[in-house]
This record gives structure tokens, C-alpha cells and sequence, in this order.
């Protein structure tokens, strides 16, 4: 079985890179989990998983002059296994997007959960790709109408490409904040469910200055039991991974947003 997720947010600032990685790590009590870094001119997964060190990224894969095989980009980390993006502005010139959708459909074929943390905006090829490749959306919020609009952006692009939505999380709730108002308005506009509504936390800020995921910082945090709670509201759908690998390969890519 193997199902992709987008997970997505139409902003930055929003802690999706945090929330890929503490979906990952909470899916992985019950999956095998690939997290790949698809944000390939904003990288930073990196620096959450302890991975700045990295001799091979994403980069190194879609650079074909390179002939880098795709396990040599694949990391152990934290239970799920990782695919780093680099960070040098060169490398992502030289880098090919298309060639994404052979390496998710290699690594499709061994694992049950393909996380792809995806491009705040939609501006190029690039950063739409994840958002085309993968079988849903996780749509990552905070709880303000602007974020709100922004997230139905990247709903409607999603579904323009048959790309539905898992559902909803809210991230980097503040107690002042009215987020029951807010997920009302979110359950009236977005498809699947509201997974779960993340405190804001200082232990978030911590575990990144940490070089680790939330989940293996602080796992006790209230951010944390907020993220396995999201990822048991999750439903994960058993895909056929040759099927899946077949579709990301001939999956046509948009020439623009």
C-alpha cells in the first residue's frame, strides 16, 4: 500500500515543515513513512531533522548529469525514512523539477506513507509539483481568515489536477485565538476533516534550534499530542505502489500555476 500527501499551506510561516515531520513521526507508530523535502528553493527540512550535514540531497536526484541513485538521498531519522533538500541557489538551478516524479515513484515502491513537504506559494513548476504528484492534500493553517483564503488557493489548484483534500490542521494556535469560529468556516470550505488544532510552543522553537523533530524533543508537549492526534484522524488509503509509481511518471506537469 502507499498513499502520497502534499502537505501545504498557500503561506510561509505557518509550521508546515514542523507539521510534515510531527506527521511523520506519528504516523510511523503505524506505517512505514518517507518524508521528502520537495521545497526545493526554500529547503530547510534539513536543519529540523539534523540532516544540514547531508552529502546527498533531492538536489543531487534531479540533477541528471548526476546519476545519483535515489538511495543514496535516503536518511534514517526519528523512525521514518528522510529525503533531504539541499540549499545552494546553484543546485537549485540545476536542478530538474520533472525529475521529481521519478524519484517519488522509486520511492513509492517501498513504503506505505510518501509525506511531501511542499513550496509555501505556487509560483513555478517547481513548487506546484508536490501539490500535482500527490494523491491528497494536508492543508496547513493558522486560524485567521487570511490563512484561510490562502489554504483555498492551494485547495483549488489541488483539485484543478484531481488532487482532493485530506483534511485541515490548524497550526500555531495562540489561546486568544478563536479557532472553533475559524474550523467552522474551514469545514464549510475544505474537503476532509479538521485533524487537530496545534498550540503554539516554545518546545517547537526548542527542538529546531535542536536540529530535531517536535515528536523527538518534546514528546510529552501538548504540540505533540495535537500532531498524533492529527495524524490518528488521518485516513490513510492503501494504494497499489506500482499503480501509484506508474501515475507520478506519466503525471503531466503543469507549465504554470
Amino acid at each position: 500500500m502507499v498513499e502520497a500527501f502534499a502537505v501545504a499551506s498557500g503561506k510561509g510561516g505557518t509550521g508546515k515543515t514542523t507539521s510534515t515531520l510531527a506527521l511523520g513521526m506519528a504516523l510511523a507508530d503505524r506505517y512505514d513513512v518517507t518524508v521528502i523535502d520537495a521545497d526545493t528553493g526554500m529547503a530547510n527540512l534539513l536543519f529540523h531533522a539534523g540532516l544540514d550535514d547531508a552529502d546527498v540531497t533531492l538536489h543531487d536526484l534531479l540533477v541528471a548529469e548526476r546519476d545519483v541513485p535515489v538511495e543514496a538521498a535516503v536518511y534514517d531519522r526519528f523512525g521514518m525514512s528522510v529525503v533531504p533538500c539541499g540549499t545552494s541557489l546553484t543546485a537549485f538551478e540545476e536542478a530538474d523539477p520533472e525529475r521529481l516524479r521519478d524519484v517519488v515513484a522509486e520511492l513509492a515502491a517501498d513504503t506505505d506513507v510518501l509525506l511531501l513537504d511542499s513550496p509555501a506559494a505556487l509560483g513555478s513548476k517547481s513548487a506546484v509539483l508536490p501539490v500535482v504528484l500527490a494523491d491528497r492534500v494536508v492543508v496547513v493553517l493558522q486560524p485567521t481568515v487570511p490563512s484561510l483564503s490562502d489554504g483555498l488557493k492551494v485547495q483549488e489548484y489541488a483539485r484543478s489536477y484531481g488532487t482532493e483534500t485530506a483534511g485541515v490542521l490548524f497550526n500555531r494556535v495562540r489561546p486568544d485565538e478563536d479557532v472553533e469560529s475559524i474550523a467552522d468556516q474551514a469545514a464549510r470550505y475544505f474537503g476532509g476533516t479538521t485533524l487537530a488544532s496545534v498550540p503554539e510552543s516554545d518546545a517547537v522553537r526548542a527542538a529546531r534550534r535542536a536540529g530535531e523533530p517536535l515528536l523527538a524533543h518534546a514528546p510529552r508537549d501538548p504540540a505533540a499530542d495535537a500532531f498524533h492526534e492529527a495524524a490518528a484522524n488521518l485516513d490513510v488509503r492503501a494504494g497499489d505502489a506500482a499503480g501509484v509509481a506508474d501515475r507520478f511518471r506519466s503525471a503531466v506537469v503543469p507549465d504554470r500555476p
